[in-house]
């Protein structure tokens, strides 16, 4: 990758002349926090049923858990939109599995129509209180911490490794290396492309969903497998855009390349780690637009939704 730097002292100046909220942490800063967690605390043991044709049903990137989650079953994914139309057009749906880090918002919802039609519910949350579990056949509250509103990083991660079983340790340490492989000028590109590996596409849209939240129009992001790759994503050249390939060497795409490692054995929980620490990366090296405005955000999306939504999820 061709560098582009600036003098660590100089960059520093720059990052603490940045208006910033500093109570909110970065993404990668939540990455290490919920790995450090679970590293301490014990996972459920994740029984996800025997059902034949599961319906899984989560928004944003529980919904992308739920498909990691289940990769291996005939199973039929939704979200609160599109449920009703599944439950209506496939017949055979067997038992549900609903996944939803509150429980709150659309679940219990969600929860009652599923217990109306006699369909036994799996429900994965972190809230031991979830208005949800009332209506589930069976709950799995996982650990979580106090993370900024969309981070849902202990949240989702937790639910990955108890299925995946990866050592957080183990990913913790990979990450402690991997920062020393990170440029410190990150701030010189407003476009990125992060290449992963075929087997792990289903990671693709979680880490296009977090550019959307941190960045929104001001960095673009585009998440491809390398097969993806060849299909015209790279008409137009940007002296701007960084190319970031995880696990697989590029040798043909774009102009400034950065190439990273994967874990040996690596499984989708290090994957979203090391996307999301990435990402958070970034972030550090960017003006704080998420910090900026969440605050005023959620203030908006409360009236959305008609119950209070605070800035940092308890």
């Amino acid at each position: 990758m061709k560098q582009i730097s600036l003098p660590a002292s100089e960059n520093k100046k720059k990052m603490m002349n940045q208006k910033s909220t500093p109570s909110l942490p970065d993404l990668d800063f939540c990455v290490l926090s919920a790995l450090h967690l679970f590293s301490r605390e014990e996972l459920p043991d994740l029984d996800l049923g025997n059902y034949q044709r599961p319906l899984v049903v989560g928004s944003g990137n529980a919904a992308v858990t739920g498909k990691i989650l289940l990769k291996e079953k005939d199973a039929v994914f939704a979200d609160e939109s599109n449920y009703q139309d599944k439950l209506k057009n496939i017949p055979a749906i067997d038992g549900a599995i609903l996944i939803s880090a509150s429980g709150g918002k659309h679940a219990p919802i969600i929860a009652q129509e599923l217990q109306k039609k006699k369909i036994e519910t799996r429900l994965l949350t972190n809230n031991s209180n979830a208005p949800a579990k009332q209506q589930a056949a069976k709950s799995f509250v996982f650990p979580k911490l106090p993370e900024p509103y969309t981070y849902n990083t202990s949240t989702y991660l937790g639910m990955i490794l108890a299925k995946t079983k990866e050592d957080p340790q183990k990913i913790l340490e990979y990450l402690r290396q991997l920062k020393k492989m990170l440029p410190i000028d990150l701030d010189k590109f407003n476009a990125f492309c992060i290449i992963v590996p075929e087997e792990f596409d289903l990671v693709r849209e979680m880490f296009q969903t977090k550019f959307q939240e941190l960045f929104g129009p001001m960095i673009s992001a585009k998440i491809c497998t390398p097969e993806q790759m060849k299909h015209a994503k790279t008409v137009i050249p940007s002296e701007k855009e960084l190319f970031i390939s995880l696990g697989y060497q590029n040798n043909l795409f774009g102009k400034h390349r950065l190439t990273l490692p994967l874990p040996h054995q690596a499984d989708f929980g290090a994957v979203m780690a090391t996307g999301y620490f990435i990402i958070g990366q970034i972030q550090k090296q960017h003006p704080p637009y998420f910090k900026d405005n969440i605050e005023s955000y959620t203030k908006e999306i409360s009236k959305v939704f008609g119950q209070e939504i605070k800035p940092i999820v308890e």
